[in-house]
């Protein structure tokens, strides 16, 4: 009797050090996350984090495989009379492709392929009239399948693209698979608005997206 009662005692004895453990333990955890500056910016650095993987990716595959492809400054669309500066851009604050500064240039995202490269390089370009002055791409809805566009490099290559598709598409809707292809091929997607000015949300109706395949 006194064996059963003493077993009864340790196992009591056990559960309670067991329940202050966990007790504990959680107690640790809530104050290391409450304290932890980075717990709640984590979610956040994800994307940075992601962008600075694909930057380093593609400057170590250009220096082991493609390094005849420079950076590019010039983009020539003949069918349009297009023959625009290539200004180099990132990401905005919240998240979205940045834009040409002038209306005149188009906007290489950095962040991504070089055109010439396998995988997808996207440029970017206004569409519309400010202050009486037109835009890059005012016309490049006009571009048909079969149309050639040209790219000069920094090192005065030329490399030429034709027109595979063209697609239009709501601005809220998920454009990510312009900027990648896993087809092993090298591709140069533009993007530009279209449609007719909306005051009320200060944006054009659509997006529209050439896409354009290495000749």
């Amino acid at each position: 009797m006194r064996a059963t009662n003493k077993l009864l005692k340790w196992a009591l004895f056990v559960v309670i050090v067991l329940m202050l453990a966990t007790s504990l333990a959680f107690l640790f955890y809530f104050i290391f996350r409450n304290s932890n500056p980075t717990a709640d910016t984590q979610e956040s650095n994800v994307s940075a984090m992601l962008i600075k993987n694909m930057m380093a990716l593609r400057e170590q595959k250009q220096t082991k495989t493609d390094i005849s492809i420079g950076v590019p400054v010039r983009l020539k669309i003949p069918k349009i009379n297009v023959d625009a500066t290539i200004e180099f851009v990132g990401l905005t604050s919240d998240g979205a492709m940045d834009v040409p500064k002038d209306r005149g240039n188009v906007a290489w995202f950095e962040l991504g392929q070089r055109p010439g490269e396998n995988g997808s390089a996207v440029i970017a370009g206004h569409y519309g009239w400010k202050n009486k002055r037109g835009s890059a791409f005012d016309d490049l809805h006009k571009l048909r399948k079969g149309d050639e566009l040209f790219i000069e490099d920094d090192n005065g290559v030329i490399i030429s693209f034709v027109v595979r598709e063209i697609r239009r598409y709501n601005p809220k809707a998920d454009a990510s698979f312009v900027f990648g292809s896993g087809d092993g091929d090298a591709h140069l997607n533009l993007v530009t608005c279209e449609g007719v000015w909306d005051e009320a949300s200060n944006s054009y109706p659509e997006r529209l997206v050439v896409f354009t395949d290495k000749n």
